[in-house]
């Protein structure tokens, strides 16, 4: 029973945890098994090799640990690098700003680069700061490539561009926990060193899955590094993927197999069609906002997000109310305004397991509640504006051709 039920079901629209595929909430109905039997080695051999393909990979290894992107963060960090080593890490937002925390936390030497929030990261400080390192005493970059609490998406081939013209030998971090599987990664044509993402995210799985793919160059780096870890030691899963039984200690057999049906899934509809339908919401989320008289908390264009949409509301309205008032009267699940934005803006989340008319029912809810709040919208508006792209760029599903 839910703990605060209402008729019909809940819209989530928040930009993670998401909606859950009624496939994989099936696949996932299933009792416990013996991960010790040939049963799930021989399922997780498979799982990995698909996992890489989501990060668009060849040559990097999967890790798949029972633990969320925070835990992800800590195995990407601590295998790759040793306290006090220099780091260049970029504030665009909230979950930008927590990672630098762990980075602190865990004593790395964190060069940080700040952005005004709505920005994204600071390439031309990058690049400075790479012209001026012929020592290379930088050891890694850490960047967010999609920072959900201001819907700032990062260019990461630009990032390796200048990694690459000044020969400069650092490790690329990537949190990209937000965006794999959403919107355009290329794990090897970016040089990525490691990538993270979480399950709740465009997986469309519950929490509880943090995957990590390292590079072989970052496998290099793991041989030498002294940060301490344990439970998130990739040496221990490296062990136990020679001796074909793949887990150091018990998996979520559960989990497992939701994973199975969710990358069945992605491989139907097709990684580029995914990518292809998020740019569809994110474009129409963004007319919708145009239409309603509101603005994008995301300054320009060029990083412009296409799995969350953080709008700036008036002085006068608090974006925490929008979000309140979403839950309470129309069973509408917004993402709050953060930290720095804090009332300041509220977020529509637009990835996962979701397709267009979804979309259009949360615009329509989102118009009522600006309604609510004192906010002069037309009633209309921005549905009218999402509509009408949106009826002129749907494609036909491709399973029903």
């Amino acid at each position: 029973m839910d703990y605060v039920n209402g008729p019909g079901r809940n819209h989530l629209f928040v930009p993670g945890p998401v909606n859950i595929p009624d496939q994989v909430i099936r696949a996932m109905s299933r009792n416990n098994e013996d991960y010790r039997s040939p049963a799930i080695p021989a399922l997780t051999k498979v799982l990995l090799e698909d996992v890489k393909k989501i990060f668009k990979t060849t040559s990097g290894t999967p890790f798949l640990f029972p633990t969320t992107g925070t835990g992800a963060w800590e195995s990407a960090l601590t295998n790759t690098l040793s306290p006090g080593d220099r780091i260049v890490s970029f504030v665009i937002g909230q979950f930008s700003l927590l990672w630098i925390d762990q980075q602190q936390r865990l004593k790395f030497n964190v060069d940080v680069v700040e952005s005004e929030w709505g920005r994204g990261a600071d390439l031309d400080v990058l690049e400075s700061k790479l012209a001026s390192d012929s020592a290379h005493t930088i050891k890694a970059i850490c960047i967010v490539h999609n920072e959900t609490a201001t819907g700032v998406t990062n260019n990461l081939a630009k990032v390796r561009q200048l990694l690459d013209a000044y020969s400069h030998p650092a490790l690329l971090l990537v949190d990209g926990v937000s965006s794999i599987c959403a919107l355009d990664f290329r794990m090897d044509e970016w040089g990525v060193d490691v990538a993270i993402t979480g399950s709740q995210k465009a997986l469309s799985l519950p929490t509880g899955i943090g995957f990590v793919v390292a590079s072989p160059k970052a496998l290099e780096a793991s041989k030498t590094a002294k940060s301490l870890r344990v439970f998130f030691d990739w040496a221990d899963y490296l062990k136990f993927y020679k001796l074909g039984t793949y887990w150091p200690y018990t998996p979520s057999i559960q989990l497992l197999y939701g994973l199975r049906a969710a990358l069945d899934l992605i491989f139907e509809e097709g990684l580029d069609n995914i990518i292809a339908r998020h740019n569809r919401l994110g474009t129409a989320t963004r007319l919708a906002v145009e239409a309603w008289g509101l603005k994008n908390c995301t300054q320009k264009e060029e990083w412009f997000s296409d799995t969350v949409t953080a709008v700036l509301v008036p002085p006068n309205i608090d974006g925490a109310e929008i979000v309140r008032r979403a839950w309470k009267r129309y069973n509408l699940s917004l993402g709050l305004g953060l930290n720095k934005v804090a009332g300041k803006v509220f977020r529509i989340g637009h990835l996962g397991n979701l397709n267009e008319l979804q979309l259009l029912g949360c615009l329509a809810g989102v118009e009522m509640i600006l309604k609510d709040v004192g906010y002069p919208v037309k009633l209309g508006s921005g549905v009218a504006a999402a509509s009408a792209y949106l009826q002129n760029n749907i494609p036909l599903i491709p399973s029903r051709i």
